[in-house]
């Protein structure tokens, strides 16, 4: 099984500033791993730049390698990547629906264009990832009339649509979430956290940006601490998500206590 991503002296900027610095990490597929960070620390640019959004600096020892290359056609490695981020791409018509959002994650498109050939088979796909991510009821929905987390069920749908995991088969394709627990109340919340431990216990990589510590899974053993542009610890959850290391990365007197594998702070 190939490598998900290898980063060596990567460095981006963003406009007129550099945003990431000699940023250093490899992740293996399959790995299930969370970025965590206090706001405006760099998480989201490091998944841009994992999804070739971003470009890094042209510096000596700069490589960036996706699944063992340095060079994709991105539409092709949109295939191999489940991206939900924290809106849908694209700007939805007033009629696309929930189910044509998802269909339009086997072609990596932001709208079911006419030229696209949806068939039987992925109509059915679709119908089971809706039931997975508890959508089923927004199939027929406008986007444009959900609320923004009936739109993250759809954005991991979405993202799942492709995916061998999706139909509970092992795969080697990693599954990014960009603060995937945004504008969901706490029966979302908990049932969003649910369906993510079956995936993952199922083979799907993962890979969680995130300032919550509660999204942080059970089955998640390595986390990334991320502080102005830096990556500044990686390591085992277990060592890194204490009290004393907690307050520094943020700034302030954080208290931590962890419960059936879940970790909480206040």
């Amino acid at each position: 099984m190939p490598s998900f991503l290898d980063l060596q002296n990567v460095n981006v900027a963003r406009g007129e500033a550099t945003v990431l610095h000699d940023i250093n990490l490899r992740v293996e597929a399959g790995e299930h791993v969370a970025i965590l960070g206090p706001n405006g620390c760099g998480k989201s640019t490091l998944i841009k730049t994992m999804t070739c959004e971003c470009y890094p600096l042209v510096l000596d020892g700069t490589r960036v390698s996706i699944f063992d290359r340095e060079r994709w056609d991105l539409t092709e490695l949109k295939k191999r990547l489940g991206v939900v981020s924290p809106e849908l791409p694209g700007k939805p018509t007033l009629r696309t629906t929930g189910r044509d959002a998802v269909l339009t994650g086997f072609f990596s498109s932001s709208t079911l264009w006419p030229n696209l050939t949806v068939t039987d088979e992925m109509r059915a796909r679709a119908d089971e990832v809706l039931e997975l991510v508890g959508a089923v009821a927004l199939a027929e929905k406008p986007v444009g009339q959900m609320s923004a987390g009936e739109q993250r069920r759809i954005m991991i749908g979405r993202a799942l649509v492709g995916s061998r995991a999706s139909t509970g088969a092992s795969g080697s394709e990693m599954l990014l979430l960009d603060e995937p627990s945004n504008a969901l109340d706490l029966a979302a919340q908990q049932a969003l956290r649910s369906m993510l431990r079956r995936l993952a216990q199922q083979g799907t990589g993962i890979m969680l940006i995130t300032h919550h510590i509660a999204d942080i899974l059970p089955e998640i053993d390595r986390v990334i601490m991320m502080r102005g542009g830096r990556i500044v610890a990686d390591g085992p959850k277990a060592k890194l998500l204490t009290a004393a290391r907690l307050s520094e990365l943020f700034g302030s007197e954080v208290h931590v206590t962890e419960r059936d594998g879940f970790f909480h702070a206040w």
